[in-house]
C-alpha cells in the first residue's frame, strides 16, 4: 500500500446524541417485559408482549400468569422454575412452551431475573421474544461472524474518529500485528507502509458523503515481506444502523499482488513490442554504416541501458570472417556511443571511429567469440577491468555507479559483425533475462541493417574508386583556355553513378570539353562510363566534329543495354575564337560573357546516346576573351521539390554574381545547389577563354 492514488475528501461527519426512533436491534428481537408479583400475579404488562401473546393489559394484569399462559402439564416445572427465581435470586434463561390467546402454543426464549423494590418486596421480570426470531439473528450473527474472520479479504471497521473497532484476521496479517492491538488506534498506528493521509481523507469523505469509494489500488511492501512490492485494491464504505444513524467505516482490502504483477508484465511486454516495433522502423533508414550504428545506439537508450555502444569488428568492416584473431583478442572500430544522461561513462567508452584492440579475457570478446549474450546483472569492482577498455575507464566507470552491464552480438547470415554494448548507472534495476532476449531483438535487426550498409559501403566505395579512376586530370598547357572541374558523388542514400567530364588537348591547340551522364548507379554504370569516356578520347583524337563523335558515340551505346546516356560535347579553336557544340539529350550549358547577363545555350536538344536512328547537330558559337562556358550534368540543377526550370534560373543567378575565380565558382555553385542529402551525382566543368 501507500500507493500514488488520491484519495478524496477530508470531512468528519458530526454525531449528534438525542433519542433513537424504534427499528435497532432490540426492536427486530421484539422482546417483550413482563412483571410478576411474588405470587405470581402478572404486575405488568408491555405493548411488546400483548402483540407477542394477544392479551391486553386489562385481561392480563392480575391473572396467574401460570393459569393464563402455561398448559397444566408444565404447572409443576414452571412453579420449581419461579420458585428459584424469587427466593435464590439466580436467573434463569431458557425456551418454554407458552399459550396464546388464540389458543397457539409457542416455543418463547426466556430471560427471568428477580426484582426487588425500595420496601423489599420482590418480583420476577420476564424478558421473552420468539425463539425463532431469536435463532435467526443467532444464525446470521454466526453466519457474520464467521464470513468475517475467515475471509481472506482483510477487513476492518473503524468509528467515525477513524479508530479502529475490530479487524479480522486477514488484514491482521497483512500489518503482522495481533488484531486487539489495532484496537482503538488509527490506521497510521496500524499500518505504517499505507499512505495514511490521503486514506483517511478518503475515510472522511465516505463517512461525509455516504458515497462508497471502491477498489482503489495502492501498492507497497509490507514490514514482513520488503523484497516484495504488493498490491492492494482497497474500498471504504459508509456503516448505518437501520435508523440511519452513522456508525462508521467499513474497510476491505483485497490483495491483487498477483493480478497487478501480471498487468505489469503485460504492459512491459507491450511497452518492449512497441520498442521493438520502433526500432524497425527507425534503424536502417538509410544504407550508411555509421547511421545505422547510431540509430542502434540512440534506440536502447534509455528504455534498455543508461548508455549503449555500437561496436564493429574491424574484420567484418574489410570484408573479413574474422571474429577472433589466432592469439584470442579481437579488434573493433567503434561506430556510435549514446548516454541518456550526462555521464563521464561516455569518457570510458571507444570514441567513435577509433580502433581498439580487446583482449581475450574482455568480456566484449568473449561476446563476439563465443556469440552468445554475456550479462553481469551486479557489477563488482573486480569486474570493471574485464569491461572496460584499459585501467582509466575502469575509473570512470566505477565514478559513474555502473552497475549493471550486457553485451549482445550482432550477428547478421551466421557471421558476428560486432557487438552491442550496455550498460546501466540510473536505472536502479539491473539487467535480466527479459533484457537481454528485447536486446537480443534489437541487436538481431539492427544487424542486418548494419550487414547490409557494410556491403553498401564497401561496394559504393569500389564503385567511387573506379569511377575517381575513370576521371581525369587536368592536362596542362591548354591554349587559350583556363579549366576547373569538380565530381561529387551521390548522397548516402544512393549509389554511385555514371557521370563524369572530360578536358581533351588536341591537335592545333584545340579542346575537347565533355560532359556526360550514364542512366543507372553502381559499379555497371561506372563501368559503362568508363567505356563510353574511351571511346570519347579516341573518336576525339580523329579529329571528328561533335556531331560525328556524337553519332559513334550512339552506336557503341546502344550495344551497351541496358544503359543509355546524355552526353555534350563542345570543340572549342583558340584560333578562330569559336566553340562548336552538339548534345545528345544533356541540359544546356551556361555562357557568361563580360558585363552581360549569364545565358543557356540554344541548342538542338537531341535525343540520348542509345536510343539510335536519329541524327546530330553542331552549333557554332563565339568564345572571346574573358567568356565562360559551364558544363555540368542534371545531378547538379534537379531536385524532387522544384521543376527544372526554376533550378535553372536559380543556377543563371548564381552565375550572375560578382566575378570569381574557377575553383571559387565551382565551389559556390556545389554548395548552393547541392545543399542536403542529394540522390544523383553530378559532374561540372568550368572553362574561360584567357585574355
Amino acid at each position: 500500500m501507500g500507493g500514488t492514488e488520491a484519495f478524496p475528501g477530508d470531512l468528519v461527519p458530526s454525531v449528534e446524541a438525542g433519542p433513537a426512533p424504534p427499528g435497532g436491534l432490540l426492536d427486530v428481537l421484539g422482546l417483550a417485559p413482563v412483571v410478576l408479583d411474588a405470587e405470581g400475579r402478572i404486575a405488568l404488562w408491555s405493548r411488546q408482549a400483548e402483540e407477542l401473546l394477544g392479551y391486553t393489559a386489562q385481561e392480563a394484569l392480575g391473572q396467574y400468569a401460570l393459569r393464563l399462559l402455561v398448559e397444566e402439564e408444565h404447572f409443576e416445572t414452571v412453579l420449581d422454575l419461579f420458585s428459584s427465581v424469587m427466593e435464590s435470586g439466580e436467573n434463569w434463561a431458557g425456551v418454554f412452551p407458552v399459550r396464546r390467546k388464540d389458543g397457539a402454543v409457542r416455543l418463547l426464549e426466556f430471560r427471568n431475573m428477580r426484582l426487588q423494590d425500595r420496601h423489599g418486596g420482590f418480583y420476577a421480570l420476564g424478558l421473552s421474544t420468539s425463539q425463532e426470531a431469536l435463532r435467526q439473528v443467532e444464525r446470521d450473527l454466526a453466519l457474520s461472524v464467521r464470513l468475517v474472520d475467515q475471509s481472506p479479504i482483510g477487513l476492518a471497521v473503524l468509528d467515525p474518529d477513524l479508530r479502529c473497532v475490530t479487524v479480522n484476521p486477514a488484514l491482521a496479517a497483512v500489518s503482522g500485528l495481533p488484531a486487539e492491538q489495532h484496537v482503538n488506534r488509527r490506521v497510521s498506528e496500524t499500518l505504517p507502509f499505507l499512505d495514511a493521509t490521503r486514506l483517511e481523507a478518503a475515510m472522511r469523505r465516505v463517512l461525509e458523503t455516504g458515497t462508497p469509494m471502491v477498489d482503489r489500488q495502492v501498492v507497497g511492501r509490507t514490514p514482513s515481506d520488503q523484497d516484495t512490492e504488493h498490491a492492494w485494491s482497497v474500498s471504504l464504505y459508509r456503516l448505518e444502523d437501520p435508523r440511519g444513524r452513522i456508525l462508521g467505516v467499513a474497510v476491505s482490502v483485497v490483495d491483487v499482488t498477483d493480478r497487478h504483477h501480471a498487468a505489469r508484465e503485460a504492459e512491459r511486454a507491450r511497452h518492449r513490442l512497441a520498442l521493438v516495433a520502433d526500432a524497425s522502423m527507425r534503424i536502417g533508414t538509410t544504407l550508411d554504416l555509421w547511421e545505422t550504428a547510431r540509430e542502434l545506439a540512440d534506440v536502447a537508450v534509455p528504455e534498455l541501458a543508461d548508455i549503449a555502444a555500437v561496436d564493429v569488428l574491424d574484420s567484418a568492416v574489410e570484408g573479413r570472417r574474422e571474429a577472433v584473431r589466432a592469439d584470442g583478442t579481437a579488434v573493433f572500430r567503434a561506430l556510435a556511443v549514446s548516454a541518456a544522461h550526462p555521464t563521464v561513462a561516455v569518457q570510458a567508452a571507444d570514441p567513435p571511429g577509433e580502433l581498439t584492440r580487446y583482449d581475450a579475457d574482455r568480456l566484449v570478446t568473449q561476446c563476439v567469440r563465443t556469440g552468445e549474450p554475456i550479462v553481469v546483472p551486479h557489477v563488482e569492482s573486480e569486474d570493471l577491468p574485464r569491461i572496460a577498455r584499459d585501467a582509466a575507464a575502469s575509473v570512470l566507470l566505477a565514478a559513474a555507479g555502473v552497475h549493471s552491464y550486457l553485451a549482445v552480438p550482432l550477428i547478421a547470415r551466421g557471421e558476428v559483425l560486432g557487438a552491442l554494448d550496455l550498460k546501466r548507472f540510473r536505472n536502479p534495476v539491473p539487467f535480466d533475462s527479459d533484457d537481454v532476449l528485447l536486446a537480443g531483438e534489437l541487436a538481431s535487426r539492427a544487424a542486418v541493417c548494419i550487414d547490409n550498409a557494410r556491403w553498401y559501403q564497401q561496394q559504393r566505395d569500389a564503385a567511387l574508386a573506379l569511377q575517381r579512376s575513370l576521371l581525369p586530370r587536368h592536362p596542362p598547357n591548354l591554349v587559350g583556355l583556363e579549366v576547373a572541374s569538380r565530381y561529387q558523388p551521390a548522397g548516402a542514400v544512393s549509389e554511385v553513378g555514371g557521370d563524369w567530364f572530360d578536358i581533351l588537348p588536341l591537335t592545333d591547340g584545340k579542346t575537347a570539353l565533355v560532359v556526360g551522364d550514364v542512366m543507372g548507379s553502381g559499379i555497371n554504370a561506372a563501368t559503362a562510363m568508363g567505356r563510353l569516356r574511351t571511346a570519347t578520347q579516341t573518336l576525339a583524337s580523329l579529329g571528328l566534329g561533335p556531331e560525328e563523335v556524337l553519332r559513334h558515340l550512339d552506336s557503341i551505346t546502344a550495344g551497351l543495354e541496358p544503359y543509355i546516356a546524355t552526353c555534350l560535347y563542345a570543340l572549342y579553336d583558340p584560333h578562330r575564337h569559336r566553340v562548336c557544340v552538339s548534345t545528345a539529350g544533356h541540359l544546356p550549358p551556361v555562357l557568361l560573357r563580360p558585363g552581360e547577363a549569364p545565358v543557356l545555350l540554344d541548342l538542338p536538344t537531341g535525343v540520348p546516346l542509345g536510343v539510335g536512328g536519329v541524327e546530330f547537330r553542331s552549333v557554332d558559337f563565339s568564345l572571346c576573351p574573358g567568356d565562360t562556358l559551364v558544363l555540368y550534368t542534371d545531378g547538379l540543377v534537379e531536385t524532387r521539390d522544384q521543376d527544372i526550370d526554376t533550378r535553372l534560373h536559380v543556377l543563371l543567378t548564381l552565375m550572375a554574381g560578382p566575378a570569381a575565380g574557377l575553383e571559387e565558382t565551382c565551389d559556390r555553385l556545389l554548395g548552393s545547389l547541392r545543399r542536403g542529402t542529394v540522390e544523383d551525382d553530378v559532374a561540372l566543368l568550368i572553362a574561360r577563354v584567357r585574355e
